[in-house]
Order: C-alpha cells, then sequence, then structure tokens
C-alpha cells in the first residue's frame, strides 16, 4: 500500500502544472490579495514580492519586500493596509517603480524602500447642525444629556452623517458624557473618510513602463484620480461601481456608474495631459509641492558606507569635539568675567552696555565710553566712572566722572583724553569701572 501511495503521489506531482519552489508554514505572514504586489525595485530586472503584512492586527503591521525565500526589508506601518500599488511616478533614470500604500485616509509613498511623501484624503462636509448643536455645547448652554438627544435626532434625519465625535459620544455611557464634552468642546469638528481600495491608471501612454496616475476609492463612494508628481488631486466624482480595461478595441477605458443612476464611459487618450484642480478644502498646499530630490552620487554612497561602518568612532569624535567647544566657551566666559571685558552688566536691578571707542595715533589719544541703560522702562541714577591704569605710562586728564540720570534706551557718551608718557612704544591695559557712586 505504501508503494501504491507514493506511486500515486509521483503521478499527481509529474502531471501538476505547478513546481512547487517554496513552502513555509510558519512565516508569520496575514495578508490579503489587495496588499500584495509584484515588481522590479531596483530595476535591475529582477522582480521582488512587495507585501503588506497585517501582523496581529494591533501591533507588527509592515510592509515587507522579498527576494527569494528571503526578507529583504521591512519598514513599520503606523495602521492597517487596505491595499498597495507599485507604479511609475516619473521619468527618472534609472526606470525604478515606487509602491503606494493605502492606510486609513493616508497613502504612503515610498521610494527606493525608504519613505517619500504622505498623502491625505480631502476633509468631507460636516452637517451645518451638528456644528451649531456642539457650539452651544462649547458655551455651556446645553446639558451632555440634550446634546445627546439632539445629536440622535440629527442621526437619524440629516441627509449628512455625523462625525466620529458624535458617533462616538453617542456609545458613551451617562457617567462619562461630561468628561468627553469636556475634552473635545475646544476642537473644531472633521469628517474624515478612509480609503476601502486603490489602484493605477496609465497617465499618457499605455506602455507598460508608462507614467502612472494612483486611482483610490473611499468609503463614502468616492473616486479619487491622483497626480502622481505632484499628487493632487486630478478628478473626483461619486460612484458606486468602477471598471477598467479594454472596451470594444480600447484599451485604457473607464467604466462607472453613479449614485444618480447614470453610466459614464472615460477612454483615455494616448497624447492625454491632466490639469491640476483647486482642492482647496483638502490638505494644504504644502502637500502638492514635490520635494527636490537629488541623485545619488557615487561619491554619496561611499559617504553613506563610511559613516555605517564607522558610526560609533565617528559619534565619539563628535561628542569629543562638542565637548572641547563647550569647554572653551565656558573658559572664554569665566576669564570675561575675571577681566571685566563683557560690555553687559550682570545685575539685573542696572541693566548697562558699555563699550569704549580710542581715537588717535599717539601719544595723545581720546577715549570715548558709550553708555546705555536698557532697561525696558525704569531710569539708572547715581552712577560713576573710574579708570584704573599705569600711572607710569599713562596719564588721564579727567579720571573720574560722576553719570547723570540713564533714561531707557538713550545713548550717553563719555569723552576723556589719555597720554602716553613713555617713548619706548609699551602699553598697557586701561580698565574702566562703573560702579555706583558711594562704592567709589
Amino acid at each position: 500500500m505504501s508503494s501504491v501511495s507514493h506511486e500515486l503521489k509521483d503521478t499527481s506531482v509529474a502531471s501538476s502544472k505547478w513546481l512547487d519552489a517554496h513552502y513555509d508554514p510558519v512565516a508569520n505572514l496575514y495578508t490579503f490579495s489587495s496588499c500584495i504586489a509584484l515588481s522590479d525595485l531596483h530595476g535591475d530586472g529582477e522582480n521582488k514580492l512587495v507585501v503588506g503584512d497585517l501582523g496581529t492586527g494591533v501591533c507588527n503591521v509592515k510592509l515587507k519586500v522579498y527576494r527569494g525565500t528571503g526578507v529583504l526589508s521591512e519598514s513599520t506601518l503606523l495602521d492597517l493596509p487596505t491595499g498597495l500599488v507599485s507604479f511609475l511616478m516619473d521619468l527618472h533614470e534609472p526606470r525604478t517603480p515606487a509602491i503606494a500604500v493605502a492606510s486609513g485616509p493616508f497613502i504612503y509613498v515610498y521610494k527606493n524602500l525608504r519613505p517619500y511623501f504622505k498623502f491625505t484624503l480631502p476633509s468631507l462636509e460636516v452637517n451645518p447642525l451638528e456644528q451649531d448643536v456642539w457650539s452651544q455645547a462649547k458655551e455651556d448652554m446645553i446639558d451632555p444629556m440634550t446634546l445627546k438627544e439632539m445629536l440622535e435626532g440629527l442621526r437619524d434625519k440629516a441627509e449628512i452623517p455625523l462625525s466620529v465625535r458624535s458617533l462616538r459620544f453617542l456609545m458613551l455611557e451617562p457617567q462619562e458624557m461630561e468628561n468627553f464634552v469636556l475634552l473635545h468642546k475646544e476642537q473644531p469638528i472633521r469628517r474624515q473618510t478612509v480609503i476601502t481600495c486603490i489602484g493605477m491608471l496609465k497617465k499618457n501612454m499605455a506602455d507598460e513602463d508608462a507614467v502612472s496616475c494612483l486611482v483610490i476609492g473611499t468609503e463614502n463612494g468616492d473616486v479619487y484620480i491622483l497626480d502622481p508628481e505632484a499628487f493632487t488631486i486630478l478628478y473626483k466624482d461619486v460612484v458606486t461601481s468602477i471598471c477598467f480595461g479594454r472596451y470594444g478595441r480600447e484599451d485604457g477605458t473607464l467604466i462607472m456608474t453613479t449614485k444618480g443612476g447614470g453610466l459614464i464611459v472615460k477612454i483615455l487618450k494616448r497624447t492625454a495631459v491632466f490639469d491640476d484642480r483647486d482642492s482647496a478644502p483638502g490638505p494644504p498646499i504644502a502637500q502638492s509641492i514635490r520635494l527636490n530630490v537629488p541623485k545619488k552620487t557615487k561619491l554619496y554612497v561611499d559617504q553613506t558606507l563610511r559613516e555605517r561602518e564607522n558610526a560609533v568612532a565617528m559619534h565619539r569624535a563628535f561628542q569629543m569635539d562638542l565637548s572641547r567647544l563647550r569647554l572653551a566657551a565656558a573658559r572664554a566666559y569665566v576669564k570675561a568675567l575675571e577681566s571685566s571685558l563683557t560690555p553687559m552688566s550682570a545685575s539685573l536691578t542696572e541693566p548697562l552696555k558699555m563699550n569704549a571707542v580710542v581715537q588717535g595715533l599717539g601719544p595723545s589719544f581720546k577715549l570715548t565710553l558709550n553708555i546705555q541703560n536698557t532697561a525696558s522702562c525704569r531710569p539708572v541714577m547715581n552712577l560713576a566712572i573710574s579708570f584704573l591704569y599705569d600711572e607710569n605710562l599713562y596719564s588721564m586728564r579727567t579720571a573720574f566722572f560722576k553719570i547723570p540720570l540713564l533714561v531707557p534706551g538713550l545713548n550717553y557718551p563719555i569723552d576723556t583724553f589719555v597720554e602716553c608718557l613713555s617713548d619706548k612704544g609699551i602699553s598697557d591695559i586701561i580698565k574702566v569701572r562703573l560702579s555706583p557712586y558711594y562704592l567709589l
């Protein structure tokens, strides 16, 4: 019997149209058909398997790339993916496709297996009656129970659905409602849909390596076509079904039915050029500006590899240089304080700024001191200036000044003349002391 079963098994394998290339029952890979794509990510003619792994549904949600039977790279996703596609977004060489992952109201675009761009769906219209009800709650005109009754009435009759905030509020227990209102009443109300499916549509020509637009469908029945370069919305309509493919003799045909019972058939021209449309109600304008990412040069790649191999040593050298810089700055600051070279006062009660200007070629010099009160509104008074110098080298016409009242913001110049007594070219420091009059 054993030999017969082996013969039957060998016969079925031989007659099968498939070869068993790989089987791993413990690969820990959980996904759907919409989250799998095959793509030549590096332009080397070897297609990779790109998978949006759902993980446990709470954690370990990742974008995985397989080459052969092993994982080439992993990138963590912030939320569960609903679909992913591989598409060409520009004509730059080498022609490497990007990966677009739909997750919630966002589309995450990866280029060269690195995060490249994030697109956010436009916000939906908010029910004006719902806004008015929450405005009354914000002004404490109604209590939480009244708010609940009014929102329940809007939910049953309004044409525009309630926002997620109102729906969450209606699900709360009575004892939890007051805290919820206090937490959210100051925030604006927003309605945000989510992406349910994603695909691509050739933009200008039907070639296999042509630039493609992203086509996304949302939970509320909208379909958006996004420009692949600026990621702006090129087309939007409310549809109930959609189909794309060959219709008659035309390869690029888009067929849609609308909520009102209409039928729409669109044929993509080979020379079609999409125009950007105004999307003011949607995401900010900065999202439409494409990042100017330079091409990677050989020098950049070599430098990146060097930094990766010597990361620890470079970090230690940086920390050492930073410590030396801090030490040098601290020493200079202490030296300035000890030698009184700082032009700013360290006292908060007398905020003053002073600088000195020396004019002349010698042996006679003119010394001008500029004093300024840097306080906002309080004047400074009862100050005096004295000079400390070597009397064997210099003589001063006036070595002591009593300073008048200093009004904030005004500059007060004080002049004196210095005579050099030595004919040998010897110089020394002249210190200026500004202090209260009673201390001199």
